[in-house]
């Protein structure tokens, strides 16, 4: 039975949030002020504070070797605070030129033996900002509008200038270590800097595509698995295998942050369980290891020896990322700040709790009690559901490759890993062997994993392995689930019904604040929320990216001026090429007054 909230109550909602953001924008100056919009009580200014800065454990390289870095033009690197990429001005930042969503902390090891390095959390691209006349408005947790391959291409540009001449090392070694360091400390900075640059290039080289994602995409997925796969697996010192790299033509939209701990399963295709800490756990700290986090592991066979000093081998800050999922839960959906029809919306509110079959939303997107993870939370049911859109994601699962020091290894939840395997099954081993070696070391407990590893033996069967893990952690076998990467990448025949099938299935989630999320489908292919009431034939087949909002077709609005990049889909009939604009044609035959009526309801969730 669907528990889905009344219409009247998204109505009164926004009633509320009206005269709080007036007060704002007439009490604003010129130069208009940032407008945080209201995201529940719960979602509190030191909360926000706190999001925008906690280490997760990224580490993308030592603080002072980017400050030191410059653009073609001799302008510094982090002028702007990266403003030129989207990154967001933060009034807490630990200095002036970090944005929002970028860390610094201290990190031991070479090559930055304790100095302060500049990481991501997940601030950087879940924060969102819109203009409207002028005016910005945050929506903390919303899919940033970000250009992050121009980033990881300019970052590259700049490293690789470093290299280019005798002068330009020089120069960014008196900026580093200041003037009167010794050759020798001139000589390890360099060789320091050329292994993280040939790893990084190696990277860049391999992984960004042409045309680029654009600002507001990512593909996500395919990153984490070359950041993994071809930077962490091979030898010392560089680790790479660059035959693990590959083209990372799977773009997907930033997903938003508010309800996604509610969500029983997560990931754009949906393979994860989700709802509680042990997994909202796992899929943070797969989300790190993508984002730079430092991840070594070292050869060696049997239960759980992925490595017996994994921890100092990672720098996944474990304590970080539980504070993020706490804060996560806190969340709530932004408010839409701007005046609403009442009338209209309530029509629209009818519409959207029609059945399906008549045009509705709800029975995919209404909120619906999902299974059961804890005592602590419930969660909301996440349908995955096949609607004809892009399936290009679906595909880079499959993706096989080298497992380098990982071969061997045996990790509960996941088959032992030969010379080589799915990436999938590499990060999932990766993943869930980090949580169980971590949560055993926490409190001073190696000894009970290293005498539950003895008793066992390297011959225990897979239930043994599993059977052997305390409670806490029985709920890692659905962080990766094989099974449902299978039902999800497998062929489909032709639909009979009026939803055509790719043969990809993505979450349906709940759509509070889903009026902050443009661009709409799971890759960003549709610009706003009425041109995704349009049959596919008939929507707009490019766009430009940036942060000018439309309140009328609630979306991204046709004129940008932030970025000059446009995003150009393809049709039906391409449906692999990660940017098709095909499928979800639900609402499509709604007569116009029911599109507006619709659209006013969604801008009340």
């Amino acid at each position: 039975m669907s528990t889905s909230s009344s219409a009247g109550s998204g109505l009164r909602a926004a009633a509320r949030a009206a005269p709080l953001t007036i007060a704002l924008l007439a009490a604003a100056p010129a130069a208009a002020q940032t407008v945080f919009l209201d995201q529940g009580a719960a979602w509190t200014e030191a909360k926000r504070s706190a999001f925008y800065v906690t280490d997760q454990g990224s580490r993308i390289m030592p603080l002072a070797w980017m400050r030191a870095l410059t653009l073609p033009d001799g302008t510094p690197f982090l002028d702007g605070s990266l403003a030129r990429y989207g990154y967001l001005p933060n009034p807490v930042a630990p200095a002036p030129d970090i944005p929002v969503g970028f860390t610094v902390a201290s990190e031991p090891r070479a090559p930055y033996d304790g100095a302060d390095s500049i990481g991501m959390t997940c601030a950087a691209c879940h924060t969102r900002e819109i203009t409207v006349n002028g005016t910005p408005f945050r929506a903390d947790g919303g899919p940033a509008m970000v250009d992050f391959q121009a980033f990881l291409s300019d970052l590259d540009a700049a490293t690789s200038a470093v290299l280019a001449s005798a002068d330009a090392f020089d120069a960014f070694a008196t900026a580093v270590l200041g003037p009167g360091a010794s050759d020798a400390d001139r000589q390890d900075l360099r060789i320091d800097f050329e292994i993280w640059q040939a790893r990084y290039h190696a990277l860049m080289q391999g992984s960004l595509p042409d045309p680029s994602w654009g600002p507001g995409r990512l593909d996500a997925v395919t990153m984490i698995f070359n950041r993994l796969a071809g930077l962490d697996l091979g030898e010392a010192p560089t680790f790479l295998i660059e035959e693990n790299i590959a083209l990372a033509d799977a773009p997907t939209r930033y997903p938003f942050l508010w309800n996604a701990a509610r969500q029983d399963k997560t990931q754009w295709p949906g393979f994860a369980d989700n709802g509680n800490d042990i997994l909202g756990l796992s899929r943070n700290l797969g989300e790190v290891y993508g984002v730079f986090a430092i991840f070594h592991p070292v050869e060696q066979r049997g239960l759980l020896r992925l490595n017996r000093d994994y921890i100092t081998n990672n720098s996944a800050n474990f304590d970080g990322l539980r504070a993020l999922e706490d804060l996560i839960w806190d969340i709530g959906p932004p408010r839409w700040p701007w005046a609403v029809d009442e009338d209209l919306a309530r029509r629209g509110g009818e519409i959207f709790h029609r059945d399906e079959a008549d045009g509705g939303c709800v029975s995919c997107h209404g909120i619906q009690q999902g299974a059961f993870r804890s005592f602590e939370h419930t969660t909301w049911k996440t349908p995955i559901v096949d609607v004809g859109t892009d399936r290009r994601e679906c595909e880079v699962l499959t993706r096989v490759v080298k497992t380098g020091v990982m071969n061997g290894a045996r990790i509960p939840f996941v088959a032992d890993l030969g010379p080589e395997a799915k990436a999938f099954d590499v990060l999932a081993a990766s993943v869930l062997g980090g949580i169980v070696q971590d949560f055993f070391r926490g409190g001073g407990r190696s000894d009970v994993l290293e005498d539950r590893e003895a008793a066992l033996g390297d011959d225990a069967s897979t239930e043994e392995l599993e059977a052997a893990l305390p409670p806490e952690l029985r709920d890692l076998a659905g962080a990766f689930r094989s099974e449902a990467l299978a039902r999800i990448t497998a062929p489909r025949p032709p639909s009979d019904g009026a939803q055509p099938q790719s043969g990809c299935g993505y979450e349906s989630r709940v759509l509070e604040g889903i009026w902050a999320a443009a661009p709409y489908l799971h890759n960003g292919s549709v610009p706003t929320l009425a041109e995704l009431l349009k049959p596919a034939s008939e929507r707009v087949a490019s766009f430009e990216l940036g942060p000018a909002y439309d309140i009328e077709a609630v979306g991204l609005a046709a004129e940008q001026t932030a970025f000059d990049h446009t995003l150009v889909t393809t049709g039906c009939d391409d449906l692999s090429s990660g940017d098709s604009r095909c499928g979800h044609e639900y609402g499509t035959d709604l007569s116009d007054d029911e599109k507006r009526a619709l659209l006013e309801y969604l801008k009340t969730l």
